[in-house]
């Protein structure tokens, strides 16, 4: 009898052993998941990398925290802000210190959004961006990025050729797991490639002390860079529902009720604040760990806390960050082409599954919005006119800000003739 109950014991003993490793696997393709996008934002910026991986996995129990742990969801560094940040390095003279004031202040607006949708709801803020305005806004964000990709690329246009070739084809042939980590692969066949050519200095990585506290750094706040900054949170805004409402099919669960919307805008926004405010970049919804999620079945929350934590914990090895300022530019431009492309067919995609009616007012609005975005650099060097709002003699808002602010207000223009035609 206690030979049986001592065999029943130590078969639950193996058992609780395999539950945590498989928990802590779990969360290892979490990361893995998530690691080359949050890695190439700081790459592509300036920022340090080290500290983006720490400020994702706070950001990621940020919140965790303020949706009371309901949500299976990471926190990854946001595409959506890299114009605005490499406009505002521009502009100051390299220091990315007012971009991250400008980043600051943006989750700071996150955070308002969140209480006013908790008061007035969310129709009458879907009313001032609707679909026609939102799409071009994203497509703007990435068609202004695919120069950048391929200025990256021109170091070496073989090198970012092969990395591109993988990560396509990984991407478009590859199942499952694989396809999750397509980003990682390709860069590692790039890198290695490189290392052979002789084009990586490892000095950086000899050079490094295997674990050290990442360069943490403190904002610096200027008006004009704050204008720039701000109105991406008008794209990410919408991204954000996005991926809490795809998160919540996945789970089939309506996380939009509960925890509620105005929880998860919360949380990203406070997310945001933080990871600025100590030289991270800003956070969002990772739709690459949704992808996890569907692939394993597996929705418990907690997990994504684990891998919230091991992103923490890689932060402070020093050795690491030094291998990821070692990779080649090319490998990353090649990297980088593949992601803002598919960032501008998001905003594609997000006018095609809403159904957006393609009428005049809507094609004028959507087109106003994407020549201003793209062609203002173009439309002053050909006509001498300034597209934008200058705010001092070397910074401006122009780009996706100023676009963003043309649209809305056309749009809201145009709706409020609408309405007054309709009860005349």
């Amino acid at each position: 009898m206690q030979q049986n109950v001592a065999i029943n014991t130590e078969e639950k003993q193996v058992n609780l052993i395999l539950v945590k490793v498989k928990r802590y696997v779990l969360a290892l393709q979490h990361l893995i998941a998530m690691f080359g996008a949050t890695v190439l934002v700081p790459m592509v910026t300036g920022l340090n990398p080290s500290v983006a991986l720490f400020t994702a996995g706070i950001g990621t129990l940020i919140f965790h925290l303020c949706t009371k742990g309901k949500v299976p969801v990471f926190l990854g560094s946001s595409f959506a802000f890299i114009p605005g940040i490499l406009a505002v390095k521009q502009a100051y003279n390299g220091d990315l210190a007012y971009a991250q004031g400008g980043m600051a202040v943006a989750g700071l607006v996150y955070v308002g959004v969140s209480f006013l949708i908790k008061k007035i709801g969310m129709d009458k803020i879907k009313a001032i961006l609707p679909d026609h305005v939102v799409g071009p806004m994203i497509m703007v964000i990435g068609l202004n990025l695919i120069p950048v990709a391929i200025d990256m690329s021109s170091n070496n246009f073989i090198i970012a050729a092969i990395t591109l070739g993988i990560a396509l084809t990984i991407t478009f042939t590859a199942k499952g797991f694989l396809k999750q980590v397509a980003i990682l692969i390709a860069v590692t066949v790039g890198y290695f490639i490189s290392f052979q050519m002789g084009l990586i200095d490892t000095a950086v990585i000899k050079e490094a002390p295997v674990f050290a506290i990442p360069a943490f750094s403190l904002p610096k706040f200027d008006g004009a860079a704050i204008m720039i900054i701000v109105p991406a949170v008008l794209a990410v805004f919408m991204e954000h529902i996005g991926d809490i409402t795809t998160n919540g099919k996945v789970c089939g669960q309506n996380f939009i009720e509960d925890p509620g919307l105005n929880r998860t805008l919360l949380g990203d926004g406070l997310a945001t604040a933080v990871a600025s405010l100590i030289g991270g970049p800003a956070n969002t919804t990772y739709g690459e760990n949704t992808g996890v999620l569907a692939l394993t079945k597996n929705y418990d929350p907690s997990i994504l806390r684990i891998t919230a934590v091991f992103a923490i914990m890689l932060g402070f090895i020093a050795k690491f960050g030094g291998v990821l300022r070692t990779i080649p530019t090319p490998v990353m431009g090649g990297i980088s082409l593949m992601l803002f492309s598919m960032i501008a067919l998001i905003g594609v995609k997000t006018i095609k599954d809403n159904k957006v009616k393609f009428n005049a007012t809507n094609i004028f609005i959507m087109a106003t919005i994407l020549i201003i975005g793209i062609g203002g650099p173009y439309i002053e060097k050909a006509t001498g006119i300034t597209v934008g709002i200058p705010l001092s003699e070397t910074v401006k808002i122009n780009g996706l800000s100023f676009a963003a602010i043309v649209g809305i207000t056309l749009n809201g223009i145009v709706s409020l003739i609408s309405k007054k035609t309709k009860t005349a």
